[in-house]
């Protein structure tokens, strides 16, 4: 830097100009022009894509590794993210965004040391903010070994104890933009909302080289660790986008349903959509004949508010359908179910997304509404091999320690543990049905043959005897019967809305005291 001649700090300001040039120069002009022709955005670019034109503010920008030539800088490689605050939409947030042009984004490089300024993790715990990370990062590199002259034990809880803790605490979303392997691949998934980029995006512990060296066969990267893996088989990823501007339009979007913190309520949207509104096509979207099927988008879309509803993990789980909307303004969880898939059973897969969803609104205070048309739990070979009983048990669990507003409006089918899994006897919970409704232990049709199995068997035509008793249960099955003897209230299709809108604000005042750590520490 020289002797200093000038009066007051200029040179010094100068210098810390100087540097965050440097800085911004990422892995310089080659790893740039790499990331590129991979068709992915620098670091820089993806935070000024995401974030409020000129609300980024950068921490610790001038972290990394410098050389010298006597008190003279000579060069500078920053370290392999780039981190501070921004805000999406208004509002708040904290960015850690991985830069692969520098080595990979690997977790060794730039690494800190005895007074380093707090991570981006803790000031997200400690400050209350949002937490957002933007991942394509390789994890640690065999080259920090040299690097540092050893080895050692693997002990990263003592960070990953604080992303743990986050998840209780604030909203956190991973967008996978590059291939995300070692501890960045768990990171992508201790998130309560996570997104990857079609053709860009790879998940895995460790790619193909790991594969290969530990299990001796070549596998592509794509093949290993893509959307195709991961949004629809694993579960691992909830969304796909297809382009990084269509995943950091769906971070804003998720986040602008959820409250900074789990010290406040989520924020209320405006909307010109009527509570009173009645959707006439209500009247007829459940078929008389069960064989014939329904969208549920469309049922959806007619009773929240429109263009309101945010899907989350649309390709796994299919039987279920999950995410958030908003009910004259107010931002509520939804679950349904969608005959289009196994006829809408509730599988291993559908019954974890409806889990993940219970945790977001008890940790973030959302209310939940059901549109339930539950035939029961997935039955069959394959079904038995994923473990549905436990997976039953766990999601009876997740029902009654469940704490937040529920509201299940019955507008099909209703039987058995599954069926009951859209009920809770504790806290504000609400029930309606549609005089489309039915339910019981199991479906007539299907209980029939094994409840009157020796009758049938000895009748002289056993299939007439089969029709006479289902005939017998069906004049007994209507839900005014039910009502009658229980007091369930069952209402037209086209007040749906207005009922469910009424729910959403009398939540409000039940939320208002529950503000705080949820009771059971969040889970991925």
């Amino acid at each position: 830097m020289g002797a200093n001649t000038e009066t007051g700090w200029r040179q010094e300001v100068r210098e810390i100009e100087r540097r965050r040039a440097l800085r911004a120069e990422m892995g310089g002009p080659d790893g740039v022009e790499r990331q590129r022709r991979r068709g992915k955005l620098t670091v820089r670019e993806r935070i000024a894509a995401l974030a409020d034109a000129g609300s980024f503010r950068e921490f610790m920008s001038l972290t990394g590794e410098a050389t010298y030539d006597g008190p003279e800088l000579k060069a500078f490689t920053p370290r392999g993210v780039v981190e501070g605050t921004a805000s999406l939409d208004g509002r708040k947030v904290i960015l850690s965004g991985g830069d692969f042009t520098v080595r990979g984004g690997s977790a060794t490089s730039g690494s800190g040391g005895l007074g380093s300024e707090l991570a981006s993790n803790e000031r997200a715990r400690q400050w209350q903010l949002p937490y957002v990370r933007l991942l394509d990062a390789a994890g640690g590199s065999v080259r920090g070994f040299e690097e540092i002259g050893r080895t050692y034990l693997p002990d990263g809880n003592g960070w990953a104890q604080i992303d743990v803790d986050l998840l209780s605490k604030v909203p956190v979303v991973s967008a996978l933009l590059g291939s995300v392997a070692g501890l960045p691949a768990i990171n992508a998934c201790l998130a309560h909302f996570n997104v990857m980029v079609k053709d860009v995006s790879q998940l895995f512990p460790g790619g193909p080289p790991v594969v290969k060296a530990a299990l001796g066969y070549d596998i592509a990267k794509e093949d290993l660790g893509g959307p195709h893996i991961h949004t629809r088989v694993s579960g691992c990823v909830d969304n796909l986008a297809d382009s990084e501007a269509q995943a950091f339009e769906q971070i804003r979007q998720f986040l602008s349903y959820l409250p900074s913190s789990v010290h406040e309520l989520a924020p209320r949207g405006t909307t010109d959509d009527p509570p009173e509104r009645r959707d006439e096509s209500l009247l007829s979207i459940i078929p008389r004949d069960r064989r014939q099927i329904y969208k549920t988008r469309t049922l959806i879309d007619a009773v929240f508010d429109q263009g309101s509803f945010f899907e989350i993990a649309p390709r796994y789980g299919r039987s279920r359908v999950t995410g958030l909307a908003r009910l004259n303004g107010f931002p509520v969880a939804v679950m349904a179910n969608d005959p289009r898939f196994h006829g809408g059973s509730t599988d291993v897969a559908g019954g974890s997304k409806v889990m993940r969803l219970m945790q977001l609104c008890d940790t973030f205070h959302l209310p939940l509404v059901s549109l339930a048309d539950e035939p029961g739990f997935m039955v069959g070979l394959e079904s038995e091999k994923q473990g549905i009983e436990r997976a039953g048990a766990q999601l009876v669990a997740a029902v009654c320690q469940s704490r937040m507003p529920w509201i299940t409006m019955v507008v099909g089918r209703l039987f058995g543990v599954a069926g009951q899994c859209h009920h809770r006897p504790s806290g504000m919970f609400r029930r309606y049905a549609w005089p489309s409704a039915s339910w019981g232990s199991m479906p007539i049709a299907g209980g029939t043959a094994a409840a009157y199995r020796s009758e049938i068997a000895a009748a002289e035509d056993p299939e007439a005897k089969r029709q006479e008793i289902e005939a017998r249960l069906n004049a007994v099955a209507s839900p005014f019967r039910t009502a009658e003897a229980t007091g369930q209230d069952i209402i037209d299709p086209r007040d749906t809305r207005s009922v469910l809108c009424e729910f959403a604000e009398d939540a409000q005042r039940v939320l208002r005291t529950q503000l705080g750590e949820p009771p059971i520490p969040y889970r991925p």
